[in-house]
């Protein structure tokens, strides 16, 4: 069992405690503070394919007039593919025994990949294998003095997806035109939107390099290493500008960087800025190629 977190934070009196007065303590709501209530932190907790990261579900406690003796956590998985949702299985075992009545108190727990697959025998050992949209539900349920079991109406939400989705700024590009620079970073857009597509496939919404009016697909591998694949989820084959899609594999890029310090992710796990690093580029029948070199560094809120 890992280990719980209890920080005493505050006292209420017990006319505070004691001033709800209903009865029906069947499912709890956020009004309700006779026995067992949970407050959670955060409803939703994103779990990002690939980063083996430890993720904290957290909250606080009300010991109020019903004196509650433990909180068990339980987990359940949803297929968002089929809609299916596993059985509930017991996740965590709070011990709130010792806790005096008018006390409000903290609590956490943590969870990696392991813990949360743990007893499902049909999920992945490995991640990469979920679908996009997966997700676990945490419901917590307080057993009172008495043996009364509540079921608190708040849960915790994890959810799939992916670190590299989401809004990139552009710090660094070249376009070349016909083996002549015609471009630099002043001429991409604003804003470049990527999305996850599964645990490995990303979509460029819109922009191809400077270009309006694309669409197109990357890969990053667990290595980091950004490649692109010749067929599109949909089984076309991918294209820039409506033109077949060339990159440093297939030769023609000979004006943009194409060694090893391209094509790569470069993550900042301090504040969350990675940067992608990639050269690409279409190949025009009449005229050659369009190589398109760029840095875009993520958009942290």
């Amino acid at each position: 069992m890992k280990t719980i977190k209890y920080i005493f934070i505050a006292m209420f009196s017990l006319t505070l405690a004691t001033s709800c007065t209903d009865d029906d303590n069947d499912e709890l709501t956020g009004d309700a503070i006779e026995g067992g209530l949970v407050n959670l932190d955060a409803a939703a907790i994103g779990y990002v394919v690939g980063n083996d990261g430890t993720y904290t579900a957290s909250g606080e406690f009300y010991q109020g007039e019903e004196k509650t003796v433990s909180v068990d956590v339980y987990k359940s998985f949803t297929d968002s593919e089929t809609g299916t949702t596993t059985e509930e299985i017991l996740f965590e075992e709070i011990d709130f025994s010792d806790i005096q009545q008018g006390f409000a108190n903290d609590f956490s727990f943590q969870f990696k990949y392991e813990d949360l697959i743990e007893g499902f025998s049909a999920l992945p050992s490995n991640d990469a294998e979920l679908n996009i949209g997966d997700f676990w539900t945490l419901k917590f349920v307080s057993t009172l003095e008495d043996g009364t079991e509540v079921t608190n109406a708040s849960t915790v939400k994890v959810s799939v997806g992916t670190r590299f989705a989401g809004i990139y700024r552009t710090i660094e590009a070249e376009y070349w035109r016909i083996g002549s620079f015609n471009a630099d970073a002043s001429s991409w857009p604003d804003e470049t939107v990527i999305e996850s597509v599964d645990a490995t496939t990303y979509r460029v919404v819109e922009y191809f390099g400077l270009f309006a009016g694309n669409e197109w697909y990357f890969q990053i591998d667990e290595n980091d290493n950004i490649t692109y694949p010749e067929e599109t989820p949909s089984g076309d084959a991918q294209q820039g500008n409506s033109q077949p899609f060339i990159t440093c594999a297939s030769g023609d890029l000979t004006n943009i960087p194409c060694g090893s310090d391209t094509n790569i992710v470069i993550r900042d796990d301090e504040n969350g800025r990675d940067q992608l690093v990639m050269s690409y580029g279409y190949f025009t029948a009449g005229s050659g190629p369009r190589e398109f070199y760029q840095v875009l560094e993520k958009i942290v809120q």
